[in-house]
């Protein structure tokens, strides 16, 4: 079974389209106009193991806000739907990564109750053009349309460009393995049967 998704979604201020494959080798093509973010989105795929194409124009002449958090959006929207109805999943990855002087923790349930907790301190607000705090808005996007449980912390870290890329490593290693089939997984794992926005799932 391919678990693969394309999606497409045009607003006034952005056009994004993504092609996401869960079970690929980390080949990626990403274009936003944002080189720092294209940096970061190329590392989530190859570390993630996605094969993932992202193409997105966005009003960047305003900022970079839109166009960030709305490939998050259809990013998790995709990843929810390559997913399909979770059957064999591992569901829960844990990664800690190391970049130097900086280390960060990523935590993912596949829970299907989309959410982000988030604790990366940051010593600088601009990395070449990105502003910082968009690496949480990218990342509460990506979790609330994927229906992922997800907590990020830095544990370590005095250059922010090492704290963040080390962050999107790290959830790309903590979302490989949740997302990964596990052969001995029969059904969805949850004692509820379904993975959902039901508590204790």
């Amino acid at each position: 079974m391919s678990r693969f998704a394309s999606l497409e979604r045009t607003t006034s201020e952005t056009a994004v389209s993504v092609e996401l494959g869960l079970d690929g080798a980390g080949r990626t093509d990403v274009s936003t106009g944002v080189p720092f973010f294209d940096h970061m989105l190329d590392a989530l795929g190859r570390h993630a193991l996605l094969d993932l194409r992202v193409q997105a124009r966005g009003d960047l002449g305003v900022d970079a806000h839109h166009t960030v958090e709305d490939v998050g959006i259809v990013l998790g929207q995709a990843l929810d739907r390559a997913l399909g109805d979770r059957s064999g999943i591992r569901r829960f990855g844990t990664a800690v990564v190391p970049m130097d002087e900086a280390l960060v923790l990523a935590a993912v349930d596949v829970s299907g109750r989309g959410q982000l907790h988030y604790a990366v301190d940051l010593p600088i607000e601009i990395i070449g053009t990105f502003d910082t705090t968009l690496a949480k808005e990218f990342f509460v996007a990506l979790a609330t349309n994927a229906g992922l449980t997800l907590h990020v912390r830095s544990l370590a870290g005095e250059n922010a460009h090492h704290i963040v890329e080390a962050a999107f490593k790290a959830v790309a290693r903590a979302l490989k393995e949740a997302c990964e089939i596990d052969p001995r997984v029969e059904g969805v794992p949850s004692t509820k049967g379904t993975l959902g926005d039901a508590p204790g799932a």
